[in-house]
């Protein structure tokens, strides 16, 4: 492998692999030397990459702060200084310059004397069932004030080896998410947050060995219409905040994964959807 493929595959290990939340038991695994040499990098190196992921998402927050109606809208979001908010979600927001990293930062330059506490319980390839059965443990029990729940994608995916269904049918879905809003209203003192599952683009998908399957747009525009008809704040009810048709900018090269301009669209749109009416 050649060294910028090397540097290029570790760097994508520091971004997605967050073993922390995957393995949060294990001896030793707060450690960086430990992640490091899990991941097989040396702790330095780890340290670097990750401030280089936490300075972009604050560049990111900046960024979006400079537009004047974003800014205005911080103005009327309707979180406490002190609130803990969780998040709850799949392969989507499992990176470490997610949206939901991005959004906190936002909040925490815009809020006056912010204290907020950020629970991220978003793992890789988290099907609405596995959210389902880590919501109690993950966070529930955590006792935040607001959950955002980003989940989906991976739901929708169809295997190359098994094109004729979901992962997840429609109908399971529907229980699943069901479920995670009754749990969440009868728990919190906030309604929930809904992310609904951004497009994708299939030919990238279908480029990237690495992904089990593909997504069709019609299978997210189901599950959307499902996360539409719940309780609490719909963000981007109709799959529209990376371009229609979706923008290549805002994705990795995997067509599936959004990019740091892709994470900063959805930030926008919770701004849009929970920022109460401005003039604009």
């Amino acid at each position: 492998m050649k060294q910028e493929d090397k540097e290029a595959l570790l760097e994508y290990l520091v971004q997605f692999s967050n073993i922390e939340k995957r393995f949060p038991l294990f001896q030793g695994i707060q450690d960086p030397e430990a992640v490091a040499d899990f991941i097989g990098i040396d702790v330095e190196n780890l340290k670097k990459i990750r401030k280089s992921f936490d300075d972009q998402v604050r560049q990111a927050a900046e960024e979006i702060l400079k537009d004047a109606v974003m800014l205005e809208k911080t103005g009327n979001l309707p979180f406490k200084p002190d609130d803990t908010i969780a998040v709850i979600g799949d392969s989507v927001t499992d990176d470490r310059q997610s949206w939901f990293h991005i959004f906190s930062s936002v909040l925490d330059m815009v809020v006056p004397k912010a204290s907020f506490q950020y629970i991220d319980a978003s793992i890789s390839d988290s099907l609405s069932a596995d959210a389902l059965r880590r919501l109690e443990r993950d966070v529930v029990a955590k006792k935040p004030d607001w959950v955002f729940v980003a989940l989906g994608s991976q739901d929708a995916m169809r295997l190359h080896l098994i094109t004729g269904r979901t992962l997840v049918s429609l109908a399971e879905f529907w229980e699943n998410i069901n479920a995670m809003e009754s749990a969440i209203l009868q728990n919190c003192k906030n309604p929930p947050v809904w992310i609904t599952p951004p497009p994708v683009i299939p030919e990238l998908m279908q480029q990237m060995p690495l992904l089990d399957g593909i997504v069709d747009e019609q299978d997210l525009r189901d599950f959307r219409e499902v996360i539409a008809g719940k309780t609490g704040y719909i963000v981007d009810p109709s799959g529209s905040r990376m371009g229609n048709p979706p923008k290549e900018w805002n994705y990795l090269n995997d067509g599936f994964r959004p990019s740091l301009a892709g994470n900063m669209e959805t930030v926008r749109s919770i701004l849009l959807t929970m920022g109460g009416n401005v003039d604009e």
